[in-house]
């Protein structure tokens, strides 16, 4: 198992500083494995949250429906929609009683790709973690919050 005092060679003044700490190097940890798992797929894992938002919406969302259902509130999500869109993940459905409202749904392709994807994701990066352990983390993030 990691420890931050020695993974970055520091000692903390007290369990507050070295717990967030802590949380924002794991945070980058998580990050960089994220991006490292989907890079083979083509995409983010911002864009992978806009995919999973709009498979699991009923209907075509707006886009500022998208962008406050986000894990991370990315201000470029707009753009990140703009690269699903060019891949053929998404698609844009102009509103008929709005012409300056546009709808987004997931396409075919993108639901593919969500399915490919959730053949190879596996939760490795909690493995060290039991399902109690994992509640806890869980809410105590939560209780941060």
């Amino acid at each position: 198992m990691g420890d931050i005092s020695k993974d970055i060679n520091s000692s903390f003044p007290n369990n507050k500083v070295k717990a967030l700490l802590n949380i924002i190097y794991t945070s980058n940890w998580i990050n960089s494995h994220q991006n490292t798992f989907f890079k083979p797929f083509g995409i983010s894992p911002q864009q992978f949250n806009i995919l999973r938002i709009l498979r699991g919406a009923v209907e075509p969302l707006k886009v500022q429906t998208i962008k406050e259902r986000m894990i991370e509130r990315a201000p470029n999500a707009t753009r990140l929609m703009d690269k699903l869109c060019a891949k053929r993940l998404i698609e844009r459905i102009p509103c008929p009683e709005d012409r300056r409202v546009v709808h987004i749904a997931i396409t075919n392709e993108g639901l593919k790709l969500l399915e490919d994807i959730s053949k190879k994701m596996n939760f490795d990066l909690l493995k060290n973690l039991n399902e109690k352990e994992a509640g806890q983390l869980s809410d105590l993030l939560d209780k941060i919050r």
